[in-house]
């Protein structure tokens, strides 16, 4: 059995059985998903509720959903790899892959969203220096190559090492993963640390500046939404990702350790987890409420209405149930006591609570603001997703789970024995 800073390369399910049940299950819905993904491409948008009204809807949630989740945890690998904060180096590679897996999903979204899917390729080829959103897909390359830079300096020394071990098929595929570089001497891994700690504090700003606070801009830019039109909206879009990203990272923290590794949780790492999810929701919530406060003391009749909508209207139960109930309320009840604070299946459940209920967050961001026309005269919207827009999620949801579920049962996330 795998151990906890194990000496014997030997990563994956613990139980077989497990193992199986998983991977069938990731089978049927990529299957559904790939099914509802090639209605789309055959009926167009056509299969979806979306309209020239209405024009975004689930597949921009959920693509500002999946880049908060990176920049989230991208940001917690920060707190090892450029902070040097004690115990966190036990977690900074599940951030990275994370990270990495959720900009792959992320950009699976925008994909599927565009009317010409064919094109996607046209920003890199037709620049324009005034267009956030051509800025932002040039950002996204830079924040991957950053992400997947880190990953590779973390964990290089253990891939040398498995390497080392002998010829089976992992210790080649650790091989070839090292580039090259083979070093496992101090000198080899004081020169891995110092870049990597570079390439984290090059990446804090990418992050926090362009990547997420920049998915801000492109909703805050637009004039005809004032209640996207927000100062406030890029710093909250930053907030809910460090929210999203922490809680991401407990919940995979704990299942990894106890159904992977095979050993016991670092109580004192879960506590210090579950207390930095405890103060971002408290602040994301704090954010919100100004954000409300500034718009409804605003008096302009479309952002009081859209708050309407949100809180008394057709969102109200994605507002209250998810957003205020599963991504506030539920976490901070569970984390209230520290002796809870301790117990992992408490911050696993209070950390799924929040990955679930941000998604509320980014539904109520993209969606009511359409429902109001821009103007008298014009139709109000209506929106709600179809089978394909939910299914084709959910397809996209589970390519990202097979990524990292094969990524845990192949490398070395976890640091091997002596690898701090």
């Amino acid at each position: 059995m795998a151990t906890q800073h194990r000496s014997a390369y030997d990563p994956g399910f613990v139980d077989n059985r497990l193992r199986v049940a998983w991977y069938g299950l990731l089978a049927v819905l990529l299957g559904v998903g790939g099914y509802a993904m090639w209605l789309r491409i055959d009926g167009g948008m056509a299969t979806t509720n979306l309209t020239s009204v209405t024009p975004w809807g689930a597949w921009v949630a959920f693509y500002i959903y999946f880049v908060g989740l990176s920049a989230g945890a991208f940001l917690v690998s920060t707190l090892a790899n450029v902070f040097e904060m004690p115990g966190m180096h036990r977690i900074d590679r599940d951030a990275l892959f994370a990270a990495i897996i959720s900009m792959v999903v992320a950009l699976l979204f925008v994909w599927t969203d565009l009317g010409r899917m064919d094109r996607m390729y046209y920003p890199f080829f037709w620049r324009q220096l005034t267009s956030a959103l051509s800025w932002e897909v040039h950002a996204y390359v830079a924040y991957i190559t950053v992400l997947v830079t880190e990953l590779y300096l973390s964990m290089r020394i253990d891939l040398a090492r498995v390497a080392a071990r002998g010829d089976g098929w992992r210790n080649r595929l650790c091989g070839l993963l090292t580039l090259g570089r083979r070093g496992t001497d101090e000198d080899s891994r004081a020169t891995d640390r110092k870049w990597l700690k570079r390439v984290g504090t090059l990446g804090i700003p990418l992050a926090i500046f362009l990547v997420h606070g920049g998915t801000g801009v492109l909703f805050a830019v637009a004039k005809a939404r004032p209640y996207w039109n927000s100062g406030l909206f890029p710093i909250i879009f930053v907030i809910s990702a460090v929210v999203s990203g922490t809680a991401l990272v407990s919940v995979l923290y704990v299942l990894r350790t106890r159904l992977f590794d095979g050993a016991s949780v670092d109580r004192d790492l879960l506590e210090r987890l579950a207390s930095l999810i405890a103060a971002f929701v408290l602040t994301d919530a704090a954010l919100t409420a100004i954000d409300a406060l500034i718009a409804l003391a605003s008096l302009h009749p479309h952002e009081v209405e859209t708050w309407n909508i949100v809180l008394f209207g057709e969102m109200s139960w994605s507002f209250w149930w998810f957003m205020v109930g599963l991504g506030w309320l539920f976490p901070l009840v569970v984390l209230s006591k520290r002796s809870w604070r301790r117990r992992p299946w408490f911050v696993a459940a209070a950390g799924l609570s929040v990955v679930v209920g941000i998604v509320a967050v980014r539904f109520n961001i993209v969606v009511p603001p359409q429902i109001l026309p821009v103007m008298d005269g014009l139709p109000h919207g209506s929106y709600f997703p179809t089978a394909v827009e939910w299914l084709t999620s959910l397809g996209m949801v589970a390519v990202g789970l097979l990524l990292y579920t094969l990524g845990a049962e192949f490398l070395p996330l976890t640091p091997l024995e002596g690898d701090h």
